[in-house]
């Protein structure tokens, strides 16, 4: 989901039939049996996380794109699991769920008591872990079409719902259809910061659960350093400090390896909603 930007999202890894071999643009090529990626080498500075980029071979074509051109890597079937999953081995999907599973369980709660809002759903890769786990119910929620597309493609029936919308500017419709299954969970996994998901749109997505209700996310460990300018930090700290959020679990772990091969370090959370976060 993206606001300002482009979505970003997470899921289990698909077992790869690949081969790694150098070609001759300084690039290295992840082929199987239904695509071709190659990804830059490193010799020198890695790339900002969000300009990093790889090459696709599409109906004989080169296509150079970034990470987090989601459109366009939601509207090539496999493309999204082949980068961050395959290439890139992303856990976060994972990890958050099993957080909010042992939590679920320390506290006595069934996870087939929650009924999930699944912020940044991109195809469906967080919400296929929280089928997993059990949650009964799901409403995908991201800011592009092809996203929707991709998850009724990849994953089709996973979602109650999947309302396309900007959550900074939730119109009474869209709030309706996303409250209709009454949420008492949400989960965004690797969709805040960067522009995607802004302070102001977690909040309208925080304050869609009720009180009583369970949150569970992840955000770069950077942004939570005081200094960050996204907002996260003071926000995430004033919720707690606040007692608007009762933390339960937290977690710092590899999300992803860079191109460069160095890990990205995550932070999850999970916790318990109490009040409403101030806008």
């Amino acid at each position: 989901m993206v606001w300002g930007g482009h979505p970003q999202t997470g899921g289990e890894p698909r077992a790869p039939l690949r081969v790694l071999v150098p070609d001759e643009r300084n690039l290295v090529s992840v082929q199987t049996s239904q695509l071709v990626v190659r990804f830059p080498t490193i010799d020198g500075a890695v790339p900002d996380q969000d300009r990093e980029w790889c090459e696709v071979l599409v109906d004989g074509q080169r296509r150079r794109i970034r990470f987090h051109d989601y459109d366009e890597i939601f509207s090539i079937p496999g493309l999204y699991e082949r980068i961050f999953y395959e290439h890139l081995e992303c856990t976060s999907p994972r990890v958050v769920a099993e957080l909010l599973a042992r939590e679920l369980e320390r506290a006595d709660v069934d996870p087939g008591s929650l009924r999930g809002i699944d912020v940044g759903a991109g195809n469906g890769m967080v919400g296929e872990e929280l089928a997993k786990l059990g949650v009964s119910g799901l409403v995908g929620i991201d800011l592009i079409e092809e996203a929707a597309e991709a998850a009724e493609r990849d994953r089709p029936g996973l979602y109650d719902d999947y309302v396309v919308c900007d959550l900074t500017m939730l119109s009474r419709s869209e709030r309706e259809r996303i409250c209709a299954l009454e949420p008492n969970l949400l989960t965004t996994v690797a969709a805040l910061g960067f522009g995607d998901i802004p302070v102001d749109a977690f909040v309208t997505a925080f304050n869609l659960v009720p009180d009583g209700g369970w949150i569970a996310f992840n955000i770069k460990a950077a942004f939570l350093d005081e200094a960050d300018p996204s907002g996260f930090a003071g926000l995430i700290t004033r919720l707690i400090a606040d007692g608007a959020l009762e933390e339960r679990a937290r977690r710092r772990y590899p999300h992803r390896l860079s191109v460069g091969g160095d890990a990205i370090e995550y932070v999850a959370l999970v916790g318990v909603k109490h009040a409403d976060a101030p806008r």
